[in-house]
């Protein structure tokens, strides 16, 4: 029996059983060939290999802004520094120097570029430290000769954070990817700072646990980058932000003081919380090197289900109803407009798992205890939603091939947008009655420009919307066929000003780095900025750290 509902009563009683394959993902041959893993992992990304992404052909960031210049203050890397962190780090392989082997260019330019192709830097010396002591002494060194410094992770922020503006020294902490430690019975988990998410995740499946936050980029990003930029990602819903489920963190001030903060207790109110201000710093006070987390048990039982929607009303209506029948089980609401979804089937060429199409798509996810327990709520929401007219039509995946399918309509779009074009990237957070406002005012404000068209002569190819609903979090996305300046100056400031009007966020979990570093007072006020740039004075008085980007 098919596990496709359409609005009837009579379909819907089918659901009291389990549900038989989806036909139209069976009959998808890459589908076919996937073997169900006994270990679920949400995501189906891959790790990105950056020199693929052909970066080397970007605009240099100091050509798009123009308006930065060079800080004085920071100091020029000669041979005697490069002579020095060789030294220090010993293999050739933890430094990359283009500073005295011009040959070097083509190895250093995958961590001068964002894999967005949007940001290039001017970097000549990668280094890449393999223990805390080593990041400890670079700083120092650093700090007392004026060095400037990015620290990067895996290099998948949308923000121009983890790349160089002019030539700093790149710190990457790929090396440091090390699991420390692992208690099975409390779940906490020591980890170092370079440790790739899907790793990490894999290990703790394993154990019969799960990382509490999981991202398209996992197969590439670093848990000591999601830490600096509190990312948010598919898990947030359920397990909450990475500032309630991080423990402890041990960090390296710009100085080389090592802040050993590896706590272990879920309980310790003694003193200032230090270790929340590096949560989201983008690198700016301190490198993250080790983490501790607390990471819950993996749930046994987990469904997913695609509907599809005929308005945003109905997707809100659908998220409350979800709230109410699914509560302690909800673990995550995807929100996704016709348009992502169409660029998808665009780029990927498959079909569609709903009969037909429709203004809006809602991704439903589950995760429980007991699959009887689960399965009986769940049903008990389908014949709500769809006897109410809220659900148009809807899938309910029945093995762990059709849940990856599923979750790939989502987690896909990132993907399928990267492979037409440039695109403008707004990740914000809107009260809810009015997110998707956002998308069609914009859509409206680039159409009145005579930007949008299905022609070359038209720079814009489509602007759409998705994200975590159940977080108010909206990935506003304009997908281009190039970055063109006329596009930059019709959306900004305008998104960031009708965003400020109604109380939201203009970055919800991808932070400020050097893309919206000049507007934060539209989030922020002057007070709140002024504390954090003390913050930085105290910590970085010589700006070493990540300059011209957060504030």
């Amino acid at each position: 029996m098919a596990c496709r509902h359409r609005s009837s009563t009579t379909t819907l009683a089918r659901l009291a059983k389990p549900a038989r394959l989806t036909p139209r993902l069976s009959t998808q041959p890459q589908l076919q060939s996937q073997v169900a893993s006994a270990v679920r992992c949400f995501s189906s990304s891959r790790p990105r290999q950056l020199k693929e992404t052909r970066c080397q052909q970007g605009k240099f960031t100091s050509e798009t802004y123009p308006e930065l210049k060079r800080d004085p203050r920071y100091g020029q890397v000669t041979k005697e520094h490069v002579d020095y962190f060789k030294g220090l780090l010993g293999t050739e392989s933890a430094v990359i120097d283009g500073v005295t082997n011009e040959n070097a260019t083509d190895d250093i330019e995958p961590f001068n570029s964002d894999w967005m192709r949007k940001y290039r830097g001017h970097c000549r010396l990668v280094l890449k430290p393999s223990s805390t002591e080593e990041v400890s002494k670079i700083l120092k060194y650093c700090n007392d000769n004026k060095l400037a410094v990015v620290p990067q992770g895996g290099n998948t922020g949308l923000v121009g954070g983890s790349v160089p503006v002019f030539d700093e020294i790149i710190l990457n902490m790929g090396r440091m990817n090390n699991i420390i430690e692992f208690d099975e019975v409390s779940g906490i988990l020591t980890v170092e700072a370079g440790a790739i998410l899907e790793v990490v995740d894999q290990f703790l499946a394993s154990k019969g646990y799960i990382f509490p936050l999981d991202l398209g980029a996992k197969g590439s990003c670093h848990i000591g980058g999601n830490l600096s930029t509190n990312a948010g990602g598919l898990r947030l819903l359920r397990y909450g932000s990475l500032h309630g489920t991080t423990l402890g963190i041990e960090a390296v001030l710009p100085d080389g003081t090592v802040v050993d903060d590896l706590c272990k207790l879920r309980k310790n109110n003694t003193g200032y919380d230090i270790k929340q201000l590096f949560i989201g710093s983008e690198g700016t006070i301190g490198v993250i090197t080790k983490a501790v987390i607390q990471c819950p048990q993996r749930p046994k039982a987990q469904n997913v289900a695609l509907f599809g929607l005929e308005s945003y009303e109905a997707a809100q209506q659908a998220f409350r109803e979800a709230k109410g029948h699914l509560s302690e089980i909800l673990s995550a609401f995807e929100l996704m407009d016709a348009g992502s979804q169409a660029l998808v089937r665009q780029v990927t060429k498959k079909n569609s798992p709903l009969e037909g199409e429709y203004p809006f798509y809602c991704l439903i996810e589950t995760s429980g205890s007991n699959s009887d327990h689960d399965g009986e709520k769940l049903q008990t929401f389908l014949e709500d939603v769809m006897e109410k007219g809220i659900v148009v039509d809807g899938t309910l995946a029945q093995d762990e091939t059709q849940v990856k399918a599923l979750w790939s309509w989502r987690e896909g779009i990132t993907e399928a947008l990267g492979h037409l074009g440039g695109v403008y990237k707004y990740d914000v957070s809107i009260p809810l009655p009015e997110m998707y406002q956002l998308v069609e005012d914009t859509k409206a404000r680039v159409e009145e420009a005579g930007l949008l068209g299905d022609t070359d002569e038209h720079p814009v190819r489509a602007v759409v919307g998705y994200g975590h609903m159940g977080d108010s979090n909206l990935h506003l996305n304009v997908s281009t066929r190039r970055f063109d300046e006329r596009v930059e100056k019709v959306l900004e400031p305008f998104v960031y000003e009708w965003i400020s009007k109604r109380q939201g966020s203009i970055s919800a979990e991808h932070g400020l780095g050097l893309a919206k570093k000049k507007y934060i007072g539209y989030s922020r006020t002057p007070t709140m900025v002024g504390l954090m740039k003390q913050l930085k004075d105290l910590y970085d008085p010589n700006a070493i750290l990540n300059p011209y980007k957060y504030i």
